[in-house]
């Protein structure tokens, strides 16, 4: 079995402060109001009151509050979360009808063709062991039910400053996911460009977002056949 989970634990400890990503400052401000826009097109053919939707990696809770305020409903949502406190702050925030995991999601009980979508963000770029990431990929390939597919975010480009993390390219994502059908958008502006723009003027960020080569992230859905 491999140990990259330890081996994640102890770089996510490494970290610094989260205030760079707190929701109050304008560049994360400007982040999140893309990524929404971009998450309620890649999304706009499907009743998300009806998705069951898996989050792998959900983290404090964001993104499955997120889901709900988009209309999905909490009886259907679930997250993994590696990190116990983590998982703890998530499990303080969502309604209690959302189901919340313990542990390695590899080795998540979660049954065959049960969700709708499979959601993953910014958590394979934290994963440094390829046949990790491998393994994860494939068990949320079969978590997913034919007709739906695997919700992406994540960025593609390293970053020279932090050796604990590495950019997934969207080839490796094809890669990843060989049968899946990907439809992708490149979001959310270059985070050291958004924070020097936003100490200028917060009005820069969206100016400065029109040029796809400075957006370092990817949103994608893979869909299942």
């Amino acid at each position: 079995m491999s140990d990259e989970p330890s081996r994640l634990a102890q770089r996510y400890a490494r970290r610094g402060s989260a205030d760079r990503y707190a929701p109050h400052r304008p560049e994360v401000q400007h982040w999140l109001a893309e990524r929404r826009a971009a998450l309620q097109a890649l999304l706009a053919d499907r009743d998300l009151a009806r998705q069951r939707v898996l989050e792998v990696g959900c983290g404090t809770g964001g993104n499955l509050a997120e889901l709900l305020e988009l209309g999905c409903q909490p009886q259907h949502l679930a997250g993994i979360e590696l990190l116990p406190e983590r998982l703890a702050h998530a499990r303080s925030m969502l309604p209690p009808q959302v189901q919340l995991l313990p542990g390695d999601a590899t080795q998540a009980a979660i049954a065959p063709a049960s969700v709708d979508l499979a959601y993953v963000s910014t958590v394979f770029s934290s994963l440094l062991d390829a046949g990790f990431q491998q393994r994860l990929a494939a068990a949320m390939w079969g978590w997913v039910k034919p007709g739906g597919g695997v919700l992406w975010y994540d960025f593609t480009v390293n970053n020279p400053r932090n050796p604990d993390v590495r950019g997934v390219p969207l080839a490796r994502v094809q890669a990843l996911f060989p049968q899946g059908t990907i439809r992708a958008r490149r979001v959310t502006l270059a985070p050291p460009l958004a924070r020097a723009l936003a100490r200028v003027h917060p009005g820069l960020l969206p100016l400065a977002n029109r040029l796809p080569l400075l957006r370092t992230h990817v949103l994608a859905f893979i869909a299942k056949p």
